[in-house]
């Protein structure tokens, strides 16, 4: 798989918009401000192909990227209170069609945030994943602003606010800014196109 070879393909913000699910598909879902634009664009060796705000609630699309044989899709960030009520709804039905829509989901990678407990955006999230039958993977944002004592910490407190959440399922440390856990989010991505 050649991670240099992606491009942006669109972006839909209604559910009878979203294209023909024709390849397989692996999802970044999490909440608002967790760092979803920033990992595609690190796993791809871009800057800027995924936009990156600092204001949280940006992404407001499904958008979708093009690498090789699959695509990866950017889902709306979820659980920012700023957003108001019409447009929280419009996402969650949004979410909510497309992933109840039949498409060929192959993976969900399931962004939280490592220094924060647990929230239940994030939990709630999970148990769909899990009572759906979605295969999906954890993957735990911002490393690089916990020193190693912290982190082990954390590690274990995610493990036990998530419990059965977890059982089977493989948990990626991540950072954007030292690359911590590219290689094996791309091996990962690499490993579902074998099955």
């Amino acid at each position: 798989m050649n991670f240099n070879n992606a491009y942006f393909e669109c972006a839909y913000g209604t559910l009878s918009q979203l294209p023909v699910s024709n390849l397989p598909e692996i999802c970044f879902s999490g909440r608002s401000n967790v760092g979803k634009s920033s990992l595609i664009n690190k796993i791809l060796n871009r800057k800027s192909l995924a936009r990156v705000s600092g204001t949280p609630g940006k992404t407001v699309t499904v958008n979708f990227y093009r690498l090789d044989d699959i695509r990866l899709v950017d889902l709306p960030g979820y659980g920012y209170a700023k957003v108001p009520f019409k447009e929280k709804n419009r996402w969650a039905m949004l979410m909510e069609g497309y992933f109840n829509s039949g498409r060929n989901i192959k993976l969900v990678m399931q962004l939280i945030d490592s220094r924060h407990k647990i929230a239940e955006f994030d939990i709630s999230m999970l148990k769909f994943l899990k009572r759906s039958g979605i295969p999906y993977a954890v993957v735990l944002t911002k490393c690089d602003k916990l020193n190693k004592s912290e982190f082990e910490n954390r590690l274990l407190n995610i493990k036990e606010e998530l419990g059965s959440l977890l059982e089977g399922v493989r948990v990626v440390p991540f950072s954007a800014l030292n690359g911590l856990g590219v290689e094996e989010i791309r091996d990962l991505l690499g490993s579902i196109l074998l099955l």
